[in-house]
């Protein structure tokens, strides 16, 4: 099997991260210094920052830092949260409007430890957001919330323009990578969406490279236009530090150009695919025009 192989150590050449710090992106930098704030685009040290702040763009975390789950690719603190910050919702709604962004995405750390898994804080801050910045589209990247469908009805209520919930990864390598994740229970949750919410624009992400076969990879996006997934994001994993799953292989970009392609033929209405692709690359562009004035209603 693939995940037996050999990992790869060396990056290659054609991952890199571009570097453009025009005005959009300095002035983000200032006043994100200036005001203190917090978001994952820096925190995580995303390869889409530059990008990403270039468009006005920017990913907020809520709930705090610390996550209730240890998956093996992600760089989070894990362990027992002790925080619960109630007037959050109102700092990133005013951040989100000092900021002037275009697109804003909300995203979180797993709070198993609370009843509704933070769905409350999720919807207030939607709603906080769309007061005080009308023009500004909105994409919620949610845990599972275990799966409680209220909880789910909690934020798919609010009515984000974007509702996003990654897979991560194939379901062989789940026990693996996502040990406390359920692969079904994740297109369940998008599936619920669409039936309480039926206009709301649903999109998930995988990871490649660490050790999925490309017919495992392409069931899985068949498995996601079944549950009526609209939006499909495929970056390559790139380990955070040596605590973490190691790297299996590293994709080549004409092998993205082609996931992109049969993606693109089972129907999904926007694909991205690349090597520094991350679940919030190019996100504002992520709405179809002929949807929008259905979700401005």
């Amino acid at each position: 099997m693939t995940e037996l192989l050999q990992p790869e150590r060396r990056i290659p050449e054609w991952i890199k991260v571009r570097a453009h710090q025009g005005e959009n992106y300095r002035h983000l930098k200032q006043l994100v210094k200036e005001r203190k704030l917090h978001t994952v685009c820096e925190e995580a040290q995303c390869p889409d920052l530059f990008d990403g702040w270039g468009r006005r763009s920017a990913t907020f975390r809520i709930l705090g830092d610390v996550c209730t789950r240890a998956c093996r690719f992600c760089a989070v603190t894990s362990g027992r949260p002790t925080e619960l910050d109630i007037g959050e919702p109102l700092r990133v709604a005013d951040s989100i409007a000092e900021l002037g962004l275009r697109h804003a995405v909300v995203t979180s750390v797993d709070r198993d430890d609370l009843r509704d898994g933070g769905a409350e804080i999720f919807a207030r801050t939607i709603r906080a957001v769309r007061r005080r910045s009308p023009g500004t589209s909105i994409e919620v990247l949610t845990p599972d919330f275990q799966g409680h469908p209220e909880a789910i009805r909690t934020v798919a209520e609010a009515r984000p323009d974007i509702f996003n919930h990654n897979t991560e990864t194939v379901p062989r390598l789940y026990a693996r990578i996502r040990p406390r994740a359920i692969f079904e229970r994740s297109l369940e949750l998008l599936r619920f969406v669409k039936e309480i919410e039926p206009d709301l624009i649903t999109k998930s992400g995988v990871m490649v490279g660490l050790g999925e076969e490309k017919e495992e990879l392409l069931e899985v996006f068949r498995e996601m236009r079944r549950h009526s997934i609209d939006v499909l994001t495929v970056g390559q994993y790139l380990r955070p530090s040596k605590k973490h799953a190691e790297v299996v292989r590293y994709y080549r970009p004409e092998e993205f150009v082609e996931l992109r392609q049969e993606a693109l033929a089972m129907g999904f209405e926007h694909v991205e695919a690349g090597a520094l692709v991350r679940s919030s690359y190019h996100a504002d562009e992520q709405i179809p025009q002929r949807r929008k004035s259905l979700l401005a209603g």
